[in-house]
């Protein structure tokens, strides 16, 4: 016998409709899009030299496999991403802990985390490679130099948001800062750092593209490169939709884990 009222019970279905709901409109506009481009392709409203198409794009895609490269492309950024992701995510979490624990390090370095957030990236490329190399290192730098101070910022921002009423009950009862950060901290949190791995994943996977682009011979970016390089619109673009997917299915993840842990 359920235990849901009438009342709850249509609030369920109405939820569960409007979900469904936007999920087809999702779709739809995905569909939309590609009908109406690859309808504009064939009656040769738009030049498919310099905007490809639909079918264009399957094609390269199909060509791309059969020459056994799609898939090493698309393992060699989601394994870059990934490590990026990894590393700044870790070390996002120690320093914003550190600069919480520590006031006086933390209005030290404030300034610095501006300074240093606001700087050019791309400018610092050719910095990157004459200082680590021109490798798969230079490519995870660039990644964490992107992601990793804006991760520090967020969680930190999060960490002093904290209601003080918790804090000062825990104080009330002599629990040390390791136990406040614990029992309170952490916690309380949970949601901010969240979001924090989700803008994380993607300023880390535009770290990786931009230092592909720079010196890898392998990868989405380099597929971009060298489709501009030799004017394969039809490379560029099939690059960006697999690209558009990875980092989709990348996202999708991270959901699911803050579902897991929400609940």
């Amino acid at each position: 016998m359920s235990t849901f009222s009438d009342d709850h019970k249509a609030f369920l279905k109405k939820k569960k409709r409007e979900k469904i709901l936007i999920k087809l409109t999702q779709i739809s506009i995905i569909i939309i899009f590609l009908v109406i481009w690859e309808l504009l392709a064939n009656y040769e409203i738009i030049n498919t030299f310099l905007y490809s198409s639909p079918s264009r794009v399957v094609k390269t895609l199909i060509n791309l496999y059969n020459d056994n490269n799609l898939l090493g492309h698309i393992w060699i950024t989601v394994y870059e991403t990934i490590l990026s992701f990894s590393i700044a995510s870790i070390l996002g979490i120690v320093i914003a802990t550190l600069l919480w624990w520590n006031k006086f390090i933390s209005k030290v370095m404030d300034p610095y985390l501006t300074i240093i957030n606001s700087l050019p990236k791309v400018a610092l490329g050719p910095l990157i490679i004459i200082w680590v190399g021109a490798s798969t290192n230079s490519i995870i730098v660039m990644a964490l130099m992107i992601s990793l101070i804006i991760s520090i910022i967020n969680i930190y921002n999060g960490f002093v948001a904290t209601n003080e009423s918790f804090i000062k009950l825990l104080k009330t009862f002599k629990a040390s800062k390791a136990q406040i950060f614990i029992k309170v901290i952490l916690p309380s949190n949970k949601s901010t750092i969240i979001n924090a791995l989700k803008i994380n994943i993607s300023m880390s996977l535009i770290g990786v593209i931009m230092g592909e682009l720079l010196v890898s011979k392998m990868g989405l970016g380099y597929l971009i490169m060298y489709g501009s390089q030799v004017f394969n619109i039809n490379l560029v673009i099939t690059s960006v939709v697999i690209l558009g997917i990875v980092s989709y299915l990348i996202y999708y993840i991270i959901s699911l884990i803050e579902k897991k842990l929400i609940k």
